[in-house]
């Protein structure tokens, strides 16, 4: 956190600010969304609780996952490959610039 500092000393003085913190032994961390998930493999999770506020920072390999629906929805509205639909999709991250794309 603070370049130099003794990590003992680091923590004595959170302990003191009534921060803690917990690291949590994850193997994958999936953050879900609309326009597709996010998922972060090999993480290092930290969970941290100051003041009763509990908080996690997430640090790892991050990799895009699209949205199953989304990818059906580009293959049928544009007569298109599974293979077409995800690379449009990654290329516009837009269903519907994806699916026009396509149609032209």
């Amino acid at each position: 956190m603070f370049p130099g500092m003794n990590p003992a000393m680091m923590k004595q003085a959170m302990k003191k600010l009534g921060i803690k913190q917990e690291d949590i032994d994850a193997d994958e961390v999936i953050i879900r969304r609309s326009s597709g998930n996010i998922i972060i493999k090999n993480p290092s999770v930290t969970k941290i609780n100051m003041q009763g506020q509990e908080t996690f920072q997430i640090t790892g390999d991050i990799e895009e996952g699209l949205n199953e629906e989304d990818i059906k929805t580009v293959m049928d509205s544009a007569k298109c490959s599974r293979s077409e639909a995800e690379e449009a999709l990654k290329e516009h991250g837009d269903l519907t610039e994806a699916i026009m794309s396509l149609q032209s």
